[in-house]
């Protein structure tokens, strides 16, 4: 390790090394994964379809992630944000930015399974590009908002990333905080936890069971969930009382993301994971008809 620089306030040389690790593989994992999703709907006629584009999104807005969590790695292996307060405003926009674009898409697609199983309505191609446009725009929106003064982008406790300030805990924060929650955590819940009932009862008339119904929501809870417990708990008492090193744990688990996605919207897909399988070794995938239902 660089041992120009002192260790952050609060974190052993170990600690530092092990995050910076962590993140590293969590970022390397992560894009490679989604990289193998998004070069396989580009090079894979089959997988192309209306669908698949909104898994497309969600892969897009992971790998973002990703990216974001190569440069927090590579700070803390060097001990301090080498980038200025401009970069560190930057990454907690980027950050944001792909963070809500993926669970916005991911509540795009639990609609378009709903429909798929329990209306049987197939999605169009104007209607699918349309919902992945506006999740990116609707992310854009809520992640600039700090940039013009609602909210505001800082340093995670390592400071060697950046992301929104929680520390303060003052109206500006409390406000930002419960309009970002209600329509980026809360909404894209409710939507994903009333599509996939839907869709559990539908299977449960059947008895045929084509997937697991409750990974993608219980994926949001468990990725996200201590994220925005932290936050939240911020906008009532003052959290720095908990040490730098235990408030960088949400951050981390939010960070797997990227992995835990790829295999529940991707790799998890029969069809989905036919087709990369055909990009990796030239085999033609024998059905032509891809959706996204995870097997």
């Amino acid at each position: 390790m660089v041992t120009a620089h002192p260790l952050p306030e609060g974190f052993t040389e170990i600690e530092v090394f092990a995050i910076g690790s962590a993140l590293l593989v969590e970022a390397l994992l992560g894009f490679c994964l989604n990289g193998l999703t998004i070069i396989s709907f580009r090079k894979i006629k089959e997988l192309r379809t209306p669908s698949n584009l909104l898994v497309l999104s969600i892969a897009l807005a992971d790998c973002g992630i990703c990216i974001n969590a190569f440069i927090a790695a590579f700070s803390s292996f060097l001990r301090y944000w080498p980038y200025g307060s401009d970069g560190c405003q930057i990454h907690g926009f980027h950050g944001f930015l792909t963070a809500l674009a993926s669970i916005s898409s991911s509540a795009a697609v639990a609609w378009d399974r709903y429909h798929h199983y329990c209306t049987r309505s197939r999605l169009q191609w104007s209607t699918a590009a349309s919902m992945m446009v506006f999740a990116w725009l609707f992310a854009a929106f809520w992640s600039i908002m700090p940039l013009l003064g609602w909210g505001e982008y800082n340093y995670e406790p390592l400071r060697t990333c950046c992301t929104l300030d929680y520390s303060k805990g003052d109206r500006n924060y409390v406000t930002f905080l419960f309009a970002l929650s209600t329509f980026n955590f809360m909404i894209p819940g409710f939507i994903m936890m009333t599509a996939y009932q839907s869709i559990h009862q539908k299977f449960r008339k059947t008895g045929h069971f084509k997937f697991n119904t409750g990974l993608p929501l219980k994926t949001l809870v468990i990725c996200w969930g201590p994220y925005c417990l932290l936050c939240s708990y911020a906008a009532v008492e003052n959290v720095m009382f908990i040490p730098p090193k235990y408030r960088m744990i949400p951050a981390l688990i939010a960070k797997t993301v990227p992995t835990v996605d790829a295999f529940v919207y991707a790799l998890g897909n029969e069809n989905y994971r036919g087709g990369i399988w055909q990009f990796l070794t030239g085999q033609k995938i024998e059905k032509a008809e891809v959706d996204n239902k995870t097997k």
